[in-house]
């Protein structure tokens, strides 16, 4: 009712100024709404805005500003002014094929600039590292032309690299850097996903003739989503089950050829299109079928096991658990891939979205007041500080992730594996939370395809998905904790492994009543993203001892303790995230940017408890302790909202990689903008 009288008062105020007034001085009492770039309004920056973009990116700033530049200068992407600017962003107006056929061009364009020289044939760290930039520009501007670039490297040209040995990589290796060939990855099935261990396509050996018979035994077993199938894919790693003399050996990869050199599909080789998507329409997705496809014995991807002429399988490694577990540990790179561009997605939204709501007015909050920014409403920081305060710390969790990656080694396979799952899952979810936050907090504008937040829901919501279903890795990442705990006791030894080191200690003690000291200090967040760790992995063990001493299976306890499992995974990787964003935060020297790295570190870890039940439900938080933490985090809004121009302006991403409304948005839907 309060409101209701205000608006009131305000409607009367009006009426009565304008009681003697002309039309024409009513018309020019209330001036148009203007622009006013937030770099004029907002006050000076309080760090500097390249050191922290170093921070954030990590790596190969120069090769990444070059591929901005050489993006922006072809037609091919795009460019269009709108409100005195040139953005380049996809034209999604255009028809399936359509896109398809300009995403080829572009890679044909980025193709004949040097982009992808050593992305297969480069050695060492620094030619890793500079492929995984290049391909975050890439995916900044188009997911499509990301990812089927990324089926051809990293997924086909990664499977040559990893599965096969010296004769695959002299042969293909070259080929697929220059695109004299174009591969792809035939992995899911219809009938089979993330259970890649029952797939049903089958690879038999006939001795007789030294080649392998590659079916498909049934309409289940049909390879299902393979990016670049439907047209452009000559070539492609297909897995199956190997038979040999009627032994299943379990799942291998071979190459086989579905197109000649002029495009036409191979014989005993059905290929189909996958049809239009909510998302990613220029990658050509398809659907394969194989009829008894002959491919020689050479064929057969074999670092991990091989086949003799005369039929003998060879492996050094004889247990199938563990062969199949290094067969498939190379392909954690597309996890590590997935989750760096879903924080480039996350930053274009929050970029976006900040920026307009450093621009666009709503309401007056007094009597004929100005009308108030949407960023110094409390609610609209809430809003979005968070989710940007959660986007920096996934950041620095990505740049640990492609590091951990590069140094992989025998003994860093479980590493990878756990930690991949859990920061691919996390990040992704992350992503599509904050892509549609940013899409409603930019109103009708956030509809726009043009403004990209829209469009980019559709495009990434399949990483929730693909490359592993997210609840399923995250059900892998609670079975290796405990697998891990398990062995320590049985050992009786301490914890080692996956960062549980922390279990090896005294178990934290959480104060009866939190202030805001507490609740911003270090000991305390970390404390308590601890204390959840080890008390839902005892949970977790307990639960699953409990039920397989009532005769359940091992893998039926699992099942029926998914709820506890789903808390951990997530515990795990709230914990890990933060750690990383600590370590990153301490080896910073420059005060100014230690300071706000502190109160966005803050802000990660008490927006996490409020907003996983778990921190109430097991106890770790009381209520009055949870109020705490509401209340801090409405402080903590205010003291990082002068800052979000300066934040997002350090993720680094060019003015013409963002949208009209990040900008000039009076100009960018001027009626000039029609007539020309």
């Amino acid at each position: 009712m309060e409101k209701v009288n205000f608006r009131t008062q305000i409607l009367s105020g009006h009426l009565q100024n304008h009681r003697h007034s002309t039309a024409a001085d009513i018309i020019s009492a209330s001036p148009c709404v203007s622009y006013v770039p937030p770099e004029v309004s907002e006050q000076p920056f309080s760090f500097d805005v390249s050191s922290m973009r170093k921070l954030m990116d990590g790596h190969n700033l120069g090769d990444r500003d070059w591929l901005f530049n050489l993006m922006v200068q072809s037609k091919l992407f795009n460019p269009r002014l709108r409100g005195g600017k040139v953005f380049v962003v996809p034209d999604y107006n255009h028809s399936m094929e359509q896109q398809r056929e300009i995403t080829m061009k572009r890679i044909e364009y980025l193709l004949d600039h040097g982009v992808f020289k050593g992305w297969l044939t480069g050695k060492g760290p620094e030619a890793e590292m500079k492929k995984f930039a290049l391909l975050e520009v890439i995916e900044i501007f188009d997911h499509s032309l990301a990812i089927k670039i990324g089926v051809h490297f990293f997924l086909w040209g990664g499977a040559i690299q990893f599965f096969g040995t010296k004769r695959h990589h002299d042969r293909w290796l070259s080929a697929t850097e220059n695109y004299l060939i174009k591969g792809c990855f035939s992995m899911t099935e219809l009938g089979h996903g993330s259970n890649v261990r029952g797939i049903e396509t089958t690879a038999t050996y006939e001795a007789n003739t030294g080649e392998f018979v590659i079916n498909t035994p049934c309409e289940t077993a049909q390879k299902y989503w393979i990016g670049g199938a439907a047209n452009h894919a000559t070539h492609t790693v297909v897995f199956s089950q190997l038979n040999i003399d009627g032994n299943n050996q379990g799942v291998h990869a071979f190459i086989t050829q579905i197109r000649d050199e002029n495009g036409n599909v191979c014989p005993n080789i059905r290929i189909a299109d996958c049809g239009h998507k909510i998302g990613l329409n220029g990658v050509d997705n398809g659907r394969i079928w194989f009829d008894n496809v002959r491919i020689p014995r050479e064929n057969l991807l074999n670092s991990v096991a091989d086949v003799s002429p005369d039929g003998k399988y060879l492996s050094a490694i004889k247990d199938p658990d563990q062969r199949f577990a290094a067969f498939l540990a190379p392909l954690t790179s597309g996890r590590v891939t997935i989750a760096a561009s879903a924080v480039y997605s996350a930053k274009i939204s929050l970029a976006i979205a900040i920026r307009y709501a450093l621009t666009r007015r709503a309401f007056s909050i007094t009597t004929n007041g100005p009308e108030l920014l949407l960023l110094d409403y409390p609610s609209h920081q809430r809003r979005l500080l968070p989710l940007l305060a959660k986007t920096y710390a996934m950041s620095f969790a990505s740049n640990y992730l492609k590091l951990l990656y590069i140094k992989r080694s025998p003994q860093l396979i479980k590493t990878i594996h756990v930690v991949s799952s859990a920061f691919k899952a996390t990040l992704t979810w992350h992503n599509m939370r904050t892509l549609q936050e940013c899409r409603e907090a930019c109103g009708g504008q956030g509809l726009k395809t043009e403004n990209r937040i829209g469009q980019l829901k559709g495009e990434y919501d399949v990483q929730s998905t693909f490359e592993g279903d997210n609840n399923v890795l995250m059900q892998q990442v609670s079975k290796a904790l405990l697998a891990e705990y398990v062995a320590a006791k049985k050992r009786n030894k301490p914890f080692k492994e996956l960062g549980l080191e922390h279990m090896n200690n005294s178990c934290p003690v959480i104060p009866s009543q939190l202030t805001s000291s507490n609740l911003r200090s270090t000991q305390f967040q970390n404390d308590i993203f601890c204390l959840r760790e080890r008390d839902l992995l005892n949970c977790f063990a307990a639960e699953v001892s409990k039920y397989q001493a009532q005769g359940e299976s091992k893998e039926s306890a699992f099942v029926v303790s998914y709820q506890v499992a789903e808390d951990l995974g997530k515990a795990f990787s709230d914990r890990a995230i933060l750690q990383i964003a600590v370590e990153a935060e301490n080896n910073v020297t420059d005060a100014s940017l230690k300071n706000i790295l502190g109160l966005l570190r803050s802000m990660y870890v008490l927006v996490t408890l409020e907003e996983d039940a778990a921190f109430l439900r097991y106890g770790y938080l009381s209520t009055d302790n949870a109020a705490a933490v509401r209340k801090e985090l409405a402080k903590l809004c205010s003291e990082i909202r002068p800052q979000a121009l300066a934040l997002v302006s350090s993720f680094g991403i060019p003015d013409a990689f963002l949208s009209p409304i990040a900008f000039d948005w009076v100009a960018a839907n001027s009626w000039s903008t029609i007539e020309n």
